[in-house]
């Protein structure tokens, strides 16, 4: 009987002693691999016990392309209100078309079709042709050209010109509109690298104010527009949501986007 005792009494402490020691060496193989190792690379940069875990067990230290993202920060001085989604009166649009006239026909033609390279403006929503002349005026927004110009424009002048513009029917300037499937990005995003939908914004799922309508634009300009976003050359979108979406895009994707909307045709606006 005694020596069955010391039999169970010498294999109860092996047992613990194995245990002790396999204790012994999974902390110190977890300090090695997961605390001194991911410390002693060089370029890492010490964040605490946590973010050494973390980067030893392969955990992006960010989720998705927000670590290049634009701080969320205000860029335009106009604030958008609801005021200025209002049908204008009809001695506003008067007096817009005659400005009109004056100084803007050269560029975005007569009946605020383009012939260039330049935005078409019938039919454009008010409130975006507003915030688009403050914005130049102001100096959030940069063209010699347009700068120069907007800097004699009074508040009421934006108004009448924008009052002006949104009561003319968009048109298409190509005679046969070509219509196909909106590309993924149009009608989904990506949330896997932050890009909302066009459609969310733009219109044919949802529009925000102060977004302008796309179809039919000329492509060369939204090629051009969306690049200087993704650059963050442009920098008047109020809290750099286009910027944000636009240096996620690659240059494929942002010729597919423009080609698109440059070949929908423009529905009657006003």
């Amino acid at each position: 009987m005694k020596r069955e005792t010391d039999g169970r009494r010498a294999g109860g402490s092996a047992a613990r002693w194995s245990i002790f020691w396999l204790v012994v060496v999974t902390v110190v193989a977890f300090a090695v691999g997961f605390v001194l190792l991911p410390l002693a690379q060089k370029d890492f940069a010490a964040e605490g016990l946590w973010a050494a875990i973390c980067r030893a067990a392969g955990v992006p230290a960010e989720w998705g392309p927000s670590s290049t993202a634009v701080p969320a920060q205000r860029t335009t001085q106009v604030v958008l209100e609801h005021s200025m989604t209002r049908r204008a009166t009809a001695d506003a649009i008067g007096r817009g078309g005659s400005l009109a006239i004056q100084q803007c026909t050269m560029c975005h033609g007569a009946q605020g079709v383009s012939a260039a390279d330049t935005p078409n403006l019938a039919g454009q929503y008010r409130e975006v042709v507003v915030k688009q002349l403050l914005d130049y005026k102001n100096g959030d927004r940069a063209s010699t050209i347009m700068q120069a110009l907007a800097s004699r424009l009074s508040l009421q002048d934006a108004n009448d010109l924008a009052a002006y513009y949104a009561s003319l029917p968009k048109t298409h300037r190509t005679p046969a509109p070509y219509h196909e499937p909106a590309p993924a990005l149009v009608r989904v995003g990506d949330p896997l690298r932050n890009i909302a939908p066009c459609g969310s914004c733009h219109g044919g799922i949802d529009r925000k104010p102060g977004t302008p309508w796309l179809e039919g634009m000329p492509k060369q300009y939204l090629v051009e527009q969306l690049r200087q976003f993704a650059s963050a050359t442009r920098r008047n979108d109020g809290y750099a949501q286009m910027r944000n979406m636009a240096r996620a895009m690659r240059a494929e994707e942002i010729d597919e986007v423009a080609d698109y909307y440059a070949r929908q045709p423009g529905q009657r606006g006003g």
